[in-house]
């Protein structure tokens, strides 16, 4: 099956792997707020070979008097399938805690939904080939075709967050030559489609730059707020299955 021509499932993870590492600044211009991590550990859920996804933010400094945050999110995802069968999110951010876990059924096409702070467990459908929210971006790294993308060119997936599903858009807006703390390095520009009016100003607020290369890997993630503006430039990584192409320091 096919998502606007992308493929779906079927094959392994040629973009990234096991031992996977990246850790992310967050800023406001030159002002760190805090710093992100995510990596990936090849392991069993049960019978089943999986890669474990494992991401965390934290606010830093001064940032936390004002806005703490602590955020933790888990995908485990079916190495064969490309599909997630669990995925765990523990937040807190200013004080708004959310600890909840989903286990995905794909032959079912069902979803159930524990929430650990006060032990309720409800069940949704769920459209079949649905990602949740990380391993969304690890699923387009691994099927986006550099060669044949086309600016302009919009991709579609079916994605499952907190209780609901809802239809994920990015459009791809070209190729750029992008400076970065490793030195310039050529990138794949992209224009995730987000629900514009509560943080972010627009539908269009969010850019992604991701290496033009085989791991596309994000390196530079930009949120224009409804105050100001949010980056997340890649501060360090470790463990990618391609190299790491730099043009010039």
């Amino acid at each position: 099956m096919s998502i606007s021509g992308w493929s779906v499932g079927g094959q392994n993870p040629s973009a990234y792997g096991d031992g996977e590492y990246a850790k992310y600044r967050i800023h406001y211009g030159f002002v760190t707020a805090g710093y992100a991590t995510i990596k990936v550990r090849s392991e069993m859920l049960g019978k089943t070979p999986i890669f474990h996804i494992i991401g965390e933010g934290r606010t830093t400094g001064l940032s936390r008097w004002f806005f703490n945050v602590e955020d933790h999110y888990q995908s485990y995802v079916d190495q064969s399938t490309q599909l997630p069968l669990r995925f765990k999110r523990k937040i807190n951010e200013g004080g708004f805690t959310k600890d909840v876990q989903i286990e995905f059924n794909h032959k079912e096409l069902k979803a159930s939904i524990l929430n650990k702070e006060n032990n309720v467990r409800v069940t949704a459908e769920i459209m079949p080939f649905t990602q949740d929210l990380i391993s969304a971006f690890y699923y387009l790294r691994n099927e986006l075709d550099i060669e044949t993308i086309k600016v302009g060119e919009t991709i579609d997936l079916d994605m499952f967050f907190d209780k609901e599903g809802y239809r994920f858009q990015m459009k791809f807006l070209g190729r750029s030559e992008l400076k970065t703390k490793f030195g310039i390095i050529k990138t794949l520009k992209f224009k995730p489609l987000v629900d514009g009016g509560r943080v972010f100003k627009e539908k269009e607020s969010l850019t992604v730059w991701v290496t033009d290369d085989g791991n596309k890997i994000p390196v530079l993630i930009k949120a224009d707020l409804a105050v100001g503006s949010l980056k997340a430039s890649l501060d360090d990584f470790k463990g990618l299955k391609h190299p790491f192409k730099v043009l010039s320091q």
